[in-house]
C-alpha cells in the first residue's frame, strides 16, 4: 500500500476540513490539499518521473514541502529528503548517490545547487506547486507494501552519508507504533514542524494526514521559542518533534518570560542526551507534554518509548532510574542486548542494543558491504551500547562511538576531519565532541600544523564553510605538536577528550 493512500482517504472523508497552516494563516483544506498533491503528481509524470524513480527535496520546512512529498508518492517515486542544513556540495553528493531525476528545491537553494554543479534537473519548488492541470493519472499510484518510499540519508562512521532504504511498509508500521505507544491524535490536534521536515519531524507527519490533524508551519520557517507558544495558544492541542536541546530552550524562555506553554499537548523530544536536570525543569514548567522515543534513520522513531507517565512519574520507587532510560520496546519491534558474538544477554547486562521488526530498514541504498556489516541473524546492530532492565526499561550508556551530537543533530567527526585536511596548513587533524550548555555538544579539532604554518582559525572557518554544512564547523580550534595515539598508530581520542 502507497502511504499516501492515507490522504486521499482524508480528503474524501474530511474534505473541508482546515489541513495546512502558514503561520496563523489556513492555506489548503484537505480537499484543496489532496488537489495540489495531484496537480504536482501529473506535473511530475509529464517530466518523465516513473514508478520507484528519485525526487530530492532541498528545502526549508514550508506547506510546499507537503505537497512536493506527497506529489512524489502519489506518482509512485521515491522521496531523498535532505536536511536544508547542508552545504550544496553535500546535498550534491547526496543526489548523485541516489541517482535522483530530478531536484526540488526553495529558489535560494536551486542557486546553490547549479553553482555547485549537482547533476541533474533542479526546480524550484514554488513554480512545481503552482501547477494545476489534473488529469486521471494523477490518482494515487499503487505500491507494493515492500516497495521504497523514502531514502533517509545519515552519515556513517565512514564519513560517507548512507542511504537507509524506507520501505512503504516501515512508514505504516512507524505510524501505528506511534498511536499505539507514543500519543493519540484526532482532527483537533495541530502538528508545528519547527524541525526539519527532512528528519523525525517529516516522518510523523503521515500519521497526522492519517487522523486528519492540522499541519503548521511556523513563519520563521524553524524554531523560535516565543513563535512556538503563540502558535500553541492559537491552535491549541498542539504536537510538536523537538531535539533535547529545543526542550531547554523552550523551558528556559518559558521561565524568563512567564510562559506556562498552553496549548502544547506533547513534545516527543528525542535525538540526543536529555539531561536529567533539564528534563526535570522542563516537566516543572510544562507539566505532563513530554514523551522520548529512541529510534534511528535505520529504525526511524521506532525502537522504544518512554510515556509522558514514564516522565512525570515521581512516586514510583524507580522512577528516576526509569527517567535515565529511553524506554520500552515499541509494540512493531523487539528489543534485545547482544555480546560481540551476537547472542543475547540476561538482564542489566551490558552490550549491543540490536532491534528487529517491520520498522527495520531493508538495508543501505546500493551498499551491500555496509548492510551485511548492520545485520546479524536478522537483528539492527545499532551501535549504541546499553542494557535492559527487568521491566524492560533500556538504558543507554555509550553511543557510537565517535557520533557528535549538536543540538539533536549528528555531526560525524571523519567528514570535519576530512575537510580539514585539506587546507594546506593543517597536517593532522582529530575531531570530539566537547560539553555544551545549550547545544549538548559543541565540535573541537585538534590541529597539528605541517611545518612552517601556523594557527589561522579564520582560514580554516572559511574553508569549513566553503565545503560543508555551518553546524559541523568547529566552534574551538587547539594546536596540538602531535596527537595521542597507540602502539598501532590509531589516534586515541579519549586521551583528547581528557584534555578538554
Amino acid at each position: 500500500m502507497n502511504i499516501a493512500t492515507w490522504l486521499a482517504r482524508r480528503a474524501l472523508r474530511s474534505p473541508d476540513t482546515p489541513a495546512i497552516f502558514d503561520g496563523f494563516n489556513c492555506v489548503v483544506t484537505y480537499e484543496t490539499f489532496e488537489l495540489r498533491v495531484r496537480a504536482v503528481a501529473h506535473w511530475l509524470k509529464r517530466q518523465g518521473v516513473s514508478a520507484g524513480d528519485r525526487v530530492a527535496i532541498f528545502m526549508e520546512n514550508a506547506p510546499e514541502y507537503l505537497f512536493v512529498q506527497y506529489g512524489a508518492w502519489y506518482a509512485g517515486a521515491v522521496i531523498v529528503p535532505i536536511n536544508a542544513k547542508l552545504h550544496a556540495k553535500e546535498a550534491r553528493w547526496i543526489i548523485e548517490n541516489s541517482e535522483a531525476v530530478l531536484t526540488i528545491s526553495s529558489a535560494a537553494k536551486v542557486t546553490a545547487l547549479i553553482e555547485a554543479k549537482a547533476l541533474g534537473e533542479i526546480v524550484d519548488a514554488g513554480f512545481v506547486c503552482r501547477q494545476e492541470t489534473i488529469d486521471d493519472d494523477a490518482i494515487c499510484a499503487h505500491r507494493n507494501p515492500d516497495d521504497l518510499a523514502w531514502l533517509f540519508y545519515t552519515s556513517g562512521t565512514t564519513g560517507q552519508p548512507k542511504g537507509v532504504m524506507i520501505s512503504h511498509r516501515m512508514l505504516v508500521s512507524m505510524s501505528m507504533s506511534y498511536l499505539s505507544d507514543v500519543d493519540t491524535v484526532s482532527q483537533r490536534d495541530a502538528a508545528i514542524y519547527a524541525a526539519p521536515m527532512s528528519h523525525g519531524a517529516g516522518l510523523y507527519n503521515m500519521v497526522h494526514v492519517l487522523k486528519g490533524a492540522r499541519h503548521v508551519f511556523p513563519a520563521s520557517r524553524g524554531f523560535e521559542s516565543q513563535e512556538i507558544f503563540g502558535l500553541a495558544r492559537y491552535f491549541g492541542s498542539a504536537h510538536m518533534f523537538a531535539a533535547p536541546t529545543m526542550v531547554k530552550r523552550l523551558t528556559d524562555v518559558a521561565c524568563s518570560r512567564g510562559e506556562d506553554g498552553t496549548g502544547l499537548r506533547t513534545i516527543v523530544y528525542a535525538g540526543g542526551p536529555m539531561y536529567e536536570a533539564d528534563i526535570l525543569a522542563a516537566s516543572e514548567v510544562f507539566g505532563d507534554i513530554f514523551v522520548q522515543i529512541y529510534g534511528q534513520g535505520e529504525c526511524p522513531m521506532g525502537i522504544t518509548v518512554l510515556s509522558r507517565g514514564d516522565v512525570v512519574d515521581r512516586q514510583s520507587a524507580r522512577w528516576k532510574a526509569r527517567l535515565k532510560s529511553v524506554g520500552q520496546a515499541q509494540s512493531a519491534v523487539e528489543v534485545r542486548v547482544a555480546d560481540d558474538n551476537g547472542q543475547s544477554l540476561d538482564v542489566d547486562q551490558i552490550g549491543e542494543i540490536q532491534v528487529r521488526g517491520d520498522t527495520v530498514m531493508q538495508g543501505y541504498w546500493r551498499n551491500e558491504q555496509a548492510s551485511a556489516k548492520t545485520f546479524v541473524n536478522g537483528w539492527l546492530k545499532t551501535g549504541d551500547i546499553g542494557s535492559i532492565d527487568a521491566e524492560g526499561y533500556v538504558s543507554l550508556v555509550d553511543r557510537s562511538k565517535d557520533l557528535i551530537i549538536s543540538g539533536g543533530t549528528n555531526i560525524y567527526p571523519r567528514e570535519v576531519e576530512e575537510v580539514l585536511l585539506q587546507h594546506r596548513d593543517v597536517s593532522e587533524t582529530s575531531v570530539v565532541g566537547a560539553p555544551h550548555p545549550e547545544w549538548g555538544e559543541e565540535v573541537v579539532a585538534f590541529i597539528v600544523l605541517s611545518d612552517g604554518f601556523r594557527l589561522d582559525e579564520a582560514a580554516l572557518d572559511a574553508h569549513c564553510l566553503d565545503n560543508i554544512a555551518r553546524f559541523k564547523r568547529p566552534k574551538r580550534y587547539v594546536q596540538l605538536n602531535e596527537l595521542p595515539k597507540n602502539n598501532y598508530g590509531k589516534v586515541l581520542k579519549t586521551e583528547l577528550r581528557k584534555l578538554l
